[in-house]
């Protein structure tokens, strides 16, 4: 325990997500020994976060403006839209450079032991765009654990009514370079229930 002001800035590094004690310990002593300006610019850049990035009104990705520069996109396919739970899957699905329509950032998953309900999520911002959009697919890209199946279960339950709405799921299997012998039995068995023809 140390004293004051350092002992406050520990505590408060430590209560940010994948940050242990540890570690918030030696990101207070890395701040204490940083250049007054350094410190200034990161301050600076947290103030501007907080008060300059809201969500994107359609698809609640993290934005500027109102509208994302995806949403924003013309050359973006409507009619496709992908599904994911947070801010930075959009980021993750990007890198692939695979898809090309839209987003729908649900604000994470279903998480009953955690109160986290479908009022929670951004579950009917989605039913209203497929209703009043032209979405001819909807990609439900929700992490492969309990909270992300459960999501994923419930929004194939709400969009089944849609006529003519195509609901798929990401493909979930083997990485690339992994081995056989490594794979754990659910990664293997959704791998050998989803093969396809060569």
């Amino acid at each position: 325990m140390y004293e004051g002001p350092v002992q406050d800035l520990i505590d408060e590094l430590g209560r940010l997500p994948g940050i242990g004690p540890k570690s918030a310990q030696r990101l207070a002593f890395h701040l204490l020994a940083a250049e007054p300006a350094d410190v200034t610019r990161l301050q600076e850049v947290l103030q501007k976060v907080k008060e300059g990035v809201m969500f994107c009104e359609v698809c609640g990705n993290v934005s500027e403006h109102e509208k994302c520069r995806i949403c924003q996109d013309a050359r973006r396919d409507v009619s496709v839209v992908c599904v994911v739970e947070e801010p930075k899957d959009v980021l993750a699905v990007e890198r692939t450079r695979e898809f090309k329509g839209r987003y729908h950032v649900l604000g994470g998953a279903l998480d009953p032991l955690s109160g986290i309900g479908p009022d929670q999520l951004r579950v009917r911002q989605l039913l209203t765009r497929i209703g009043t959009d032209e979405i001819t697919e909807v990609i439900i890209a929700t992490d492969p654990n309990t909270e992300g199946e459960a999501t994923a279960t419930y929004l194939v339950r709400m969009l089944r009514d849609f006529p003519g709405l195509n609901v798929t799921r990401l493909a979930s299997g083997l990485p690339m370079g992994g081995d056989l012998e490594f794979a754990d039995e659910l990664t293997l068995g959704r791998a050998l229930s989803g093969r396809r023809s060569m």
